[in-house]
């Protein structure tokens, strides 16, 4: 495999995950849909050898921050651990199947959704609705899909 491919790959599904994410829905939607950058960046961790992982959920991270007008480094953090997670189990979720990989993309989704509201919370207010407590839930059931598209994706 050609090294530049898979940083390639990388820098398109990051724009589609970023176009997904901005997506116009109601609110509830928005707060319930999952973290969209994070199920590609997990897809492309599992299945491309690639060296500088962290860096990249770094750069996405704030890439991410910068974008949606958070907090500099909020998302860096929260995608820099749960990439540390996914990291550690990747030789056991590259052959596990469907049902405990959603298992472990909803601890990856949980891990950033904890940080992510850590942050919020020390730095902002504790106001933030309950509805986002769904987005790893949702992070995990919609995991099969896209892990078939990008499935499909990289074998053109």
């Amino acid at each position: 495999m050609n090294i530049q491919r898979p940083y390639i790959f990388l820098t398109k599904i990051t724009f589609f995950a970023l176009i997904v994410s901005v997506l116009p829905l109601p609110q509830v939607a928005l707060e319930v849909s999952p973290f969209w950058l994070l199920l590609f960046f997990i897809y492309w961790l599992a299945y491309f050898p690639t060296k500088g992982r962290f860096f990249l959920a770094l750069l996405l991270g704030v890439l991410l921050d910068i974008l949606q007008g958070d907090i500099l480094g909020q998302n860096a953090l929260a995608l820099i651990l749960s990439t540390a997670f996914i990291v550690n189990v990747k030789q056991s979720f590259f052959v596990s199947n469907l049902s405990t990989q959603q298992v472990y993309v909803f601890i990856a989704s949980s891990i950033y959704l904890a940080l992510f509201l850590l942050v919020h919370t020390l730095i902002q207010d504790a106001n933030f609705s309950y509805y986002l407590l769904f987005a790893p839930l949702s992070g995990a059931l919609f995991w099969p899909l896209v892990k078939l598209a990008l499935s499909k994706c990289k074998h053109q």
